[in-house]
């Protein structure tokens, strides 16, 4: 190769695509969006310190973390029942959205008997079930699981809809010219080919099931981080609040990342062509 070569728009284009695939996949990464967070932090403490803010107004970063590590093993306990009620909801609202996806796209009249219905309870506010599943169910873990999984039940059914329409009909075609049938196109082609789709409405249903954890414990419960955040409130409590608080976006960005860990896995198609098209891409100087 001449040195012409090495320098030629299209080995230039591919390098940058590599880099910066690299940057997306690597642990890079990962490194960036800490040094992000740290810097909010550092912002924060700042803040606090210049405009000298009282701490039960808003504490420095350092006083909230403090205050985790001083009340660890009651912010465990409370984040694990808040962790119970997060998976078994997510896990009832996912699996149930992508069974009612399939029915409704495979069946026009499940399609026609339902999409009203799923409409209607897409347009009522999932905050104002709480104190009616409360009423029907009590104080338990139950009204909580419900109401995790309505909230995470819709965008999963309406993202796996729309990856099953994106499915190209081309498709079809080729799978019915070597004798499929219209089961084996929708669950060998149509399907996997909706992963993508799914898995961003997964990743959605993930972030409100957290929301909606925490609004049930709001509204009748007696244990839980969502708890913990009235009871801190109402103490003036706030480094407790705040604690509390951090630990409620932790325990979201583990469960969001283990998505997104389960997304890499199972979908490795999808990440080899985001690579290809980058690393074929020729942009105009």
């Amino acid at each position: 190769m001449t040195s012409r070569d090495a320098i030629s728009p299209g080995n230039t284009e591919k390098a940058n695509a590599l880099r910066s695939a690299w940057i997306l996949e690597g642990p890079t990464r990962v490194f960036l969006g800490a040094a992000t967070f740290l810097v909010v932090l550092l912002l924060w403490e700042g803040a606090v310190r210049v405009f000298g803010v009282a701490e039960y107004v808003i504490p420095k970063p350092t006083v909230a973390i403090a205050a985790l590590i001083e009340n660890w093993k009651l912010i465990l306990y409370y984040g694990w029942i808040t962790s119970v009620e997060i998976v078994l909801g997510f896990i009832a609202g996912g699996l149930g959205g992508i069974l009612l996806a399939i029915a409704v796209h495979r069946y026009l009249v499940v399609e026609a008997a339902l999409n009203p219905l799923i409409i209607f309870f897409q347009i009522i506010p999932k905050i104002a079930l709480a104190p009616i599943f409360l009423l029907w169910f009590g104080f338990g873990l139950g009204p909580k699981v419900l109401l995790v999984a309505i909230i995470a039940f819709f965008p999963v059914t309406l993202n796996t809809i729309a990856g099953l329409v994106a499915t190209s009909p081309d498709l079809g075609h080729l799978v019915q010219s070597v004798g499929g049938t219209r089961s084996q196109y929708l669950w060998r082609v149509q399907l996997p080919n909706a992963m993508p789709h799914i898995f961003a409405g997964l990743k959605i249903a993930m972030t409100f099931s957290v929301i909606g954890a925490v609004v049930g414990e709001f509204t009748g419960g007696s244990e839980g981080l969502g708890y913990l955040i009235l009871f801190s409130s109402s103490q003036v409590k706030t480094p407790l609040l705040f604690a509390a608080l951090l630990a409620i976006a932790a325990l979201g960005l583990v469960m969001y990342y283990a998505i997104v860990l389960l997304e890499y896995w199972m979908v490795p198609w999808e990440r080899h062509l985001k690579q290809h098209q980058m690393q074929n891409i020729q942009w105009p100087r």
